[in-house]
């Protein structure tokens, strides 16, 4: 298995490649904003050939160059239905006015490029699975930073490591994704906390869409929110 990831962007997000070896097809989660240099880089580096966009939510920061990696490699991109319209649209998932800080702090002069929507765009729905390559990922739908936020799961061939989260901003190390922003929900996350986090094994490796990388042993016994809904809270 290779997996291979750089941060990008002025927020830092981090993108992955995941591939079953050198010289083999691999998908790309979350190209977001500056990230297409990255991603040949990599390629390149690994002789890796994009089969796929992985997108785990619709932010601007995770989806930003999905169109871009989409058309150089003539490949599909997976996103849930209810985040697909933030394709086009990515600013439709932030408030006016933090859109138009985000311009400011971008240094953009007002304008934005020109998002369209990706040739092939496939539904990633709760309990779906598909393959790139010789990798099988399997989606869940977790919302609560956004409707459409997703966690794409991996098997690994190892005997430290059961499986493999890309989780996006749903889960962090030693926290979870923001529920305040446009169609956020705190208990909609709490519920996708319970029903999809705790039931995993602790072995599952969290590589997030910010920061360092974690497990689910981890977070269940240091995370706080996790912790109180274990117990109860």
């Amino acid at each position: 298995m290779l997996l291979t990831s750089f941060p990008a962007g002025p927020l830092q997000a981090n993108c992955y490649l995941v591939a079953q070896g050198p010289g083999s097809g691999c998908a790309v989660v979350d190209p977001g904003m500056d990230a297409i240099d990255g991603v040949r880089a990599a390629a390149a580096e690994h002789d890796l050939t994009p089969q796929a966009v992985l997108v785990t939510h619709g932010h601007f920061d995770h989806l930003w160059c999905a169109q871009d990696v989409a058309a150089e490699w003539g490949c599909p991109v997976w996103i849930h239905p209810a985040d697909r319209h933030l394709l086009s649209d990515p600013m439709a998932a932030i408030s006016n006015e933090s859109a138009a800080m985000l311009r400011g702090q971008l240094g953009l002069d007002g304008t934005l490029p020109e998002f369209v929507e990706p040739a092939d765009v496939r539904d990633a729905v709760d309990g779906a699975t598909f393959d790139v390559d010789g990798v099988t990922f399997t989606v869940a739908h977790v919302p609560g930073h956004t409707p459409g936020t997703l966690y794409y799961l991996i098997d690994y061939p190892g005997d430290e490591v059961s499986q493999v989260m890309f989780s996006g901003d749903f889960l962090f190390a030693g926290s979870i994704g923001r529920t305040d922003l446009v169609g956020g929900s705190h208990p909609q996350m709490i519920d996708s906390l319970r029903d999809k986090v705790l039931p995993l094994q602790d072995d599952v490796v969290v590589l997030p869409g910010h920061g360092p990388q974690t497990s689910i042993g981890r977070e269940r016994t240091t995370n706080p929110y996790l912790v109180q809904i274990a117990e109860g809270r």
